[in-house]
């Protein structure tokens, strides 16, 4: 300890190797249930999420999350909070995270008070010490009489506030924040700093999502900009700000037709992204380097672009034991249904 601060050593609290994440593009529900039976079916449209996302936080950092709508910021803030699996890629946090987004995870028909306590019991808390925060957490949010009404009544920067108080009570190890500060007013948004500031001090790390450039560079080390799924720029906050603000204006100063061919290319480059192709570039890449990343061997690297993928259909094993169980449901159905109501009823399904 010097000058009363506590020097923390700067452990590894996040670590995302080659993050990806794949989503099909199926028109309704039914198309989708019918792709998991056939694998010789055409397969749909994709949409990558991620694209080889890879980066390390350490311990007291805070860092933000920057890029325009759709760029997979919310995508890697949920698969850091183990909301999400990611297609490939492996991803270690050490500690437990707590998320804060606007009304994430209250129940509507439940009290403020109610989302309290059942926020603390999922969190593994025991009613004592669910009762000795619950004060701090109600002064905290500031809600007056509005803590004992149900949240369906609560305005959005009210289930902000709420959703932020009970979080940071939760003493995470890793602090989540997606938009929660962007409705909140200036005495409840200082508030929150503070608290954030608080938390850095003793060595917690912060992740930051808001569109607001300035809460950004002023509540957090280092920025991670995502574009189009990708880690476009990963360092300093007001150096990559400061990247992409450079890029913003760039893109607005383009005549219209040009913004549009710009935006498809880019669409059009995530729909295609290859994963076979991202390994084979990334080989290259660490050979050309003489370096091996996260000091991955070959046969571990390929481990984790193509060991954990998740599979987009059903195995044939899998098949056939959900025919099995059906067979065996219909059988049962048989026997409890008499003969005569049994063929009246598939007359009437025939007719």
């Amino acid at each position: 300890m010097t000058g009363g601060v506590i020097v923390l050593s700067k452990e590894i609290k996040v670590s995302a190797s080659y993050l990806t994440k794949r989503y099909e593009l199926h028109k309704n529900k039914a198309e989708k249930a019918k792709a998991s039976f056939k694998s010789n079916q055409k397969k749909a449209a994709e949409f990558w999420a991620l694209r080889g996302v890879s980066f390390e936080v350490k311990a007291g950092e805070a860092i933000g999350l920057i890029g325009t709508n759709g760029s997979g910021k919310s995508t890697l803030l949920k698969v850091i909070a183990g909301m999400l699996e990611p297609t490939t890629g492996n991803i270690t946090i050490n500690g437990k995270t707590s998320i804060i987004a606007i009304g994430s995870g209250l129940k509507r028909e439940l009290t403020g008070r109610e989302n309290i306590k059942l926020k603390g019991l999922l969190s593994g808390f025991s009613n004592k010490e669910i009762n000795q925060i619950t004060e701090d957490i109600i002064s905290f949010a500031d809600l007056g009489n509005f803590i004992d009404q149900p949240i369906k009544n609560y305005s959005s920067g009210m289930k902000s506030r709420l959703g932020f108080a009970i979080s940071v009570h939760n003493n995470p190890d890793i602090l989540i924040i997606d938009e929660a500060l962007s409705v909140g007013d200036a005495t409840f948004y200082q508030r929150c700093v503070d608290k954030i500031m608080e938390f850095k001090a003793q060595g917690k790390t912060i992740f930051f999502v808001s569109h607001s450039l300035a809460q950004v560079n002023n509540l957090c080390d280092k920025v991670i900009w995502m574009d189009r799924g990708e880690l476009r720029q990963f360092g300093p906050a007001e150096e990559v700000i400061d990247a992409y603000r450079a890029h913003i204006s760039w893109y607005r100063a383009l005549p219209k037709q040009e913004q549009r061919q710009y935006i498809a290319k880019r669409s059009k480059e995530r729909q295609e992204f290859s994963l076979d192709q991202y390994y084979q570039n990334t080989i290259k890449q660490l050979e050309s380097n003489d370096q091996s990343a996260y000091n991955l061997t070959n046969e571990a690297l390929h481990r984790t672009f193509y060991g954990h993928q998740l599979p987009d259909r059903m195995s044939i094993s899998s098949k056939i034991f959900i025919i099995f169980i059906l067979i065996i449901l219909f059988y049962i159905m048989l026997s409890y249904v008499p003969n005569n109501s049994f063929s009246e009823v598939i007359s009437r399904f025939l007719n």
